[in-house]
């Protein structure tokens, strides 16, 4: 009997019983064991693992455990709506409770064996759902949803019972939502509404509301998915399911936490080959921020610059606020994909257009200037004396006659305009009545995106509530900002998956001849010397200076003459990193007699501050270039990822840097110098000679399959300074820095 777990909530994660571990399974994709091309070079997993939630969804038959229909009981009101629920969707709800003989007037349960059938989705009002799942289990429930508290969210002593319910879950073969989660999932959604739909995914209930509240002004949603403390179903399952579902349009998100990095990859991955938008508000770009998150849901929020560059780099857009979510995700949604990429602004006042053109054009929106030959075609309906070159101004009078349509049906008429905006800042009876009707008709002659900005505070006007909102071929925003945003999240996804090829088709399952050298050369816990470090990058065939390691004054002098002058002089050792503030670097040598002098001074200040040495490095000077940083680092969601910035000191004082989660290819490294504030160094300034971006591309590359087949067995790599030298003449890591785990 499940006896008094079958109360109302509790907060008490101490109520949770052990349940002790199991050995981790061996990796599996879609049910079965996998093979060799299912993983990466370190094992990784190369497919997302879509779970099949149709049942979950739509369940033919549901089990409330834990119901009741006492008054002023929490459970009461939760039970009261899965039934009105579970008739809307025409499945068969089952009640069960220990004490009750029915509840609302259905017969209840005793327990889940007690059950008349097999049931798809079994609602969890109980304080401990850890027992509960057990005896799911063996009855075969294929999903369960967990509402208690007290979990992640709490704390430490939360988090260990999560884990065991996340164990318990793991080992019954069936499905959990939540624990921690609500009944959103469970909310009633519009089914008047047409056309593409968004499906929502929160880890807070109350801050997926605005997004589902659209259906208030027309737009549709299919589905809510609040995952909670995600102890099993995160959002990444959720995206991928929803990626495959023919009827939703995008897919809006908001989350506090990745439960893992990997997995949220593989789905925006499958997201973007479906060509189906990702539209997240993420949560955490601020240590106030990560720190709330983390107390809301329990889990890591990750270094925020890498969370931003995995998004970008997989095509999930990014936005800041809930009404930018809202909006975004609509547009992109119900648009069809854009017919060229130009952006012609369009009002009624000259002031309106100019202010709204300044703005877009910052935010990266082309606005082409319009042809002579369609200027002077619109001329014909606007006053020669107003500009129409972009932004087209009409001057306020022929929006309210047969000249309004005209103007709009050339305006789409161009092949270079792909979006027509056009800010009404207020409302201005009868012309903006007129305007807003004419942009409507339009829109449904056209295959172009039409989009108003309805300026008016109030938002009650019958030209907004009924005539734009009822269109559902314009999409009407209520700030300049807002519709900026969005039109730039459209445009940047139809040109993301236009040519989008999945990182992972590329991926390498087996290790290079390199990785058998590197692997010689880790020291397991330790930091390598810098001539060791080197050693590995030549493994990966990436260019070092001429040097030689020696260990005597006369030594050096030989050396000095093999590598040819001018030469550096660098002390080495396991834990020396930062050499040149102990004045452990010289720079320049062009003589026998300062290589001596320059050997005895790196000794003597290496013995004076008690740093052990391996050697000293006599070095090949390399002057000419543009000084990079190329590394690794560690993170805790992602893994392995790879940065790329201004180097030298400029790496500490602008932190210029861009980074990338392994693994991607040439397109993605290039992108990575694109995003530079000082990429146009690379292409040479105020007289100096373009550098060698194709090696420094290939660098990049190199660096990438380094951290992929060595995996988190290299805990940090800095090559600082990379020296790209002109075009042509290839790239040197002048000094490297390699930590192992």
């Amino acid at each position: 009997m499940l006896g008094s777990t079958y109360g109302t909530f509790t907060t008490d994660p101490r109520r949770a019983r052990v349940v002790a571990c199991g050995e981790a399974p061996a990796p599996s994709v879609h049910g079965r064991a996998a093979t060799a091309d299912d993983l990466d070079v370190s094992g990784r997993p190369l497919h997302a693992d879509v779970p099949d939630l149709d049942r979950f969804f739509r369940p033919e038959s549901v089990a409330v455990i834990g119901a009741s229909d006492a008054e002023g009981r929490p459970n009461t009101g939760i039970t009261r709506q899965l039934i009105d629920w579970a008739e809307r969707g025409g499945a068969r709800l089952h009640p069960v409770h220990p004490t009750r003989q029915s509840v609302f007037g259905i017969r209840c349960f005793p327990s889940v064996a007690d059950l008349p059938e097999q049931v798809d989705l079994a609602v969890l009002l109980v304080s401990d759902p850890l027992p509960v799942i057990e005896e799911l289990a063996e009855s075969k429930v294929k999903f369960a949803v967990a509402f208690a508290s007290g979990f992640a969210e709490t704390g430490e002593e939360g988090a260990a019972a999560q884990a065991r319910l996340a164990a318990a879950v793991e080992r019954s073969g069936l499905r959990l939502l939540g624990p921690n989660t609500n009944l959103n999932a469970f909310e009633r959604f519009r089914d008047d509404l047409d056309g593409p739909a968004i499906a929502l995914i929160t880890q807070s209930g109350h801050q997926g509301r605005p997004v589902f509240t659209l259906q208030e002004i027309g737009i549709r949603l299919s589905h809510w998915a609040p995952t909670g403390n995600e102890a099993d179903l995160e959002t990444a399952d959720f995206i991928s399911y929803f990626a495959e579902q023919p009827e939703v349009g995008a897919i809006a998100c908001y989350v506090e936490g990745l439960k893992d990095g990997r997995s949220f990859l593989l789905a925006a991955d499958r997201a973007a080959r479906h060509g189906v938008p990702v539209v997240a508000v993420k949560v955490g770009r601020t240590e106030t921020g990560a720190k709330m998150a983390a107390s809301h849901t329990g889990k890591l929020t990750g270094a925020d610059a890498v969370v931003d560059a995995a998004m970008r780099q997989y095509g999930v857009i990014r936005v800041d606020g809930l009404d930018e979510l809202q909006d975004t995700s609509a547009l992109l949604a119900r648009a069809r994909a854009p017919r060229a990429d130009g952006v012609v602004v369009y009002s009624i006042s000259g002031g309106t257009g100019a202010h709204f053109s300044d703005l877009a054009t910052e935010a990266g929106l082309r606005l082409p200037t319009l042809s002579g030959a369609k200027q002077t075609e619109l001329h014909q309906w606007i006053p020669d004396y107003l500009n129409v070159a972009n932004p087209v101004d009409n001057g306020g009078h022929p929006v309210g006659d047969w000249r309004g349509r005209k103007i709009i049906d050339a305006i789409l008429d161009d092949p270079e305009v792909g979006v027509l905006i056009c800010p009404i800042t207020g409302p201005f009876p009868p012309m903006s009545d007129k305007l807003a009707q004419d942009l409507v008709d339009a829109a449904e002659q056209t295959d172009k995106l039409v989009c108003v900005v309805w300026g008016s505070p109030v938002g009650t006007e019958e030209a907004y509530r009924t005539t734009l909102l009822g269109s559902s071929r314009v999409a009407t925003f209520r700030t300049f900002a807002n519709c900026i945003t969005a039109v730039r999240a459209y445009l940047d996804h139809h040109r993301f998956t236009a040519g989008y090829r999945s990182p992972f088709a590329e991926a390498p399952r087996t290790a290079s001849p390199s990785f058998r050298k590197a692997q010689a050369l880790m020291r397991p816990g330790k930091q390598l010397s810098e001539h060791a470090a080197k050693q590995l990058l030549r493994a990966y065939g990436i260019r070092v200076p001429r040097e030689q390691l020696v260990t005597s004054a006369a030594a050096a002098v030989r050396a000095a003459g093999l590598v040819g002058y001018p030469v550096v002089m660098k002390a080495s050792g396991a834990r020396l990193a930062h050499k040149s503030e102990l004045g452990l670097v010289k720079v320049g040598l062009t003589s026998a007699s300062q290589v001596r002098d320059a050997y005895r001074e790196l000794t003597d200040i290496a013995r004076y501050e008690g740093i052990a040495l391996d050697g000293v490095l006599v070095c090949q000077m390399v002057e000419r270039g543009v000084e990079m940083v190329v590394g690794v680092t560690q993170d805790e969601l992602f893994g392995p990822t790879v940065t790329v910035g201004l180097g030298g000191v400029l790496v500490e004082v602008l932190r210029d840097v861009a980074v990338r989660v392994p693994p991607f290819g040439e397109a993605q490294a290039s992108a990575m110098l694109s995003e530079l504030r000082g990429r146009a160094l690379l292409d040479g300034v105020r007289g100096a000679p373009p550098a060698d971006i194709d090696a420094l591309v290939e660098v990049v590359l190199r660096v990438q399959r380094m951290a992929l087949e060595l995996g988190d067995g290299i805990a940090e790599l800095d090559i600082n300074p990379l020296m790209v030298l002109p075009r042509g003449q290839g790239a040197v890591a002048l000094d490297a820095l390699a930590v192992c785990r």
